[in-house]
């Protein structure tokens, strides 16, 4: 693949490994079978004996493994992310769980003091003063409703009463994008970088949809403690075993046994922004050669043969296809192994038994000294059902 770089230092490498296995170029149908294959290699490779922590997910841009994260926090895989911030980790991913789990649950009162602090004017005494009041109610989200507005609230507080008065009978998944609209003007107002952010939460959206309620989506993705003003991913203990996750540029001098690479699409790999110039086309081909090369035994390249538009019911259908990425040609696809996943099997032939017609007529004969001298063996040999008291 570097050959076909137009300019590049030459060299030339070799191993002294040898093995009949190449790097696999997997088709998938979208990103969540993406994230449910990889999940699928990752568990399977570590019950062969591979640690997780020899093992890599690689990807262009931070925000690609999005909905990976979400399906190894549901399935409990650990796992560590370098080269940005863990997307459930993110204080405005928080932020928007934090209220919906408000409201799923008025007496979590962990989830009802972040979201207290987003008000203007509310802080740690005035949000204490309003989870009591809730405590003490039978109805707290009424209680709740009921309150004036502190002083120094404004119109937040109104619209937040509202707000919280819509996501008290849930319509999945149409509760999040409720709880993003009223969020993005605080994010306007609390994040410098709150473009980059809406589009997180567009995402979060987006994985939202594939769950059957909000219930269901809370449970799955636990909302740690706000003790948060830190929403760096945090180097774990050494003797964790723990799945890497990075982007690119993070793993250069990197190694490991097992590497998945994300996306390798067009759009995604080179990125819409890379592909200006000669020159960033180049350099978007150098970045995938540097994931290729970080594996020493399995690599995965994984293709999503689409992705969906946002903004749209969980069952809608509007998406648009993606190709495979132009740094990986047809006259290179003969030194990769290309399959897809998951794998069609043929359905299970059922056997069926055949109906047969014995004629009386056909076992009946002229003569018989061969009828008579059988007849014994037929009368014991056949079926009861058959059996004929004179064959002739």
């Amino acid at each position: 693949m570097i050959d076909l770089a137009r300019e590049r230092f030459t060299k030339n490498l070799w191993t002294e490994r040898t093995s009949s296995a190449k790097p696999r170029l997997v088709g998938v149908r979208d990103e969540t079978d993406q994230a449910r294959y990889i999940v699928e290699r990752i568990l399977e490779t570590r019950e062969e004996g591979t640690l997780l922590k020899q093992q890599a997910v690689l990807f262009r841009a931070s925000s690609h493994s999005g909905p990976l994260e979400v399906e190894l926090t549901r399935r409990n895989i650990p796992f560590v992310k370098f080269g940005g911030l863990k997307f459930l980790d993110a204080a405005h991913v928080k932020d928007v769980l934090a209220l919906l789990r408000f409201v799923e649950n008025p007496r979590d009162r962990v989830a009802g003091f972040r979201v207290m602090h987003l008000l203007p004017g509310i802080g740690p005494a005035s949000a204490q003063r309003i989870l009591d009041h809730m405590a003490e109610a039978t109805d707290p989200l009424g209680a709740l409703c009921a309150l004036p507005s502190p002083p120094r609230a404004g119109d937040a507080w109104a619209d937040f009463v509202v707000t919280v008065g819509n996501l008290r009978y849930s319509e999945w998944p149409s509760d999040l994008e409720r709880a993003r609209l009223w969020y993005e003007p605080h994010l306007d107002r609390i994040h410098e970088d709150a473009e980059t952010r809406r589009a997180d939460l567009v995402q979060l959206e987006q994985i939202a949809g594939g769950y059957p309620s909000r219930e269901r989506f809370l449970t799955e993705l636990t909302l740690d403690p706000p003790d948060a003003t830190s929403d760096q991913a945090g180097v774990p203990l050494l003797d964790e075993d723990y799945l890497i996750l990075s982007t690119i540029h993070s793993a250069k001098g990197q190694e490991w046994k097992s590497v998945y690479v994300l996306n390798v699409v067009d759009g995604c790999m080179p990125s819409d922004l890379g592909a200006g110039t000669s020159a960033e086309l180049e350099e978007e081909r150098r970045l995938l050669y540097v994931a290729m090369t970080r594996a020493k035994d399995d690599l995965h390249l994984v293709v999503p043969q689409r992705f969906f538009a946002h903004g749209q019911h969980s069952q809608g259908d509007r998406h648009v296809y993606a190709s495979r990425t132009r740094f990986i040609p047809e006259k290179l696809l003969s030194f990769f192994q290309r399959t897809s996943w998951p794998l069609a099997y043929p359905a299970p032939v059922q056997k069926v038994r055949a109906k047969v017609r014995v004629s009386t007529s056909a076992l009946a004969c002229a003569g018989c000294a061969f009828c008579t001298g059988r007849r014994n063996t037929w009368t014991n040999v056949m079926p009861r059902r058959f059996r004929i008291p004179d064959l002739c």
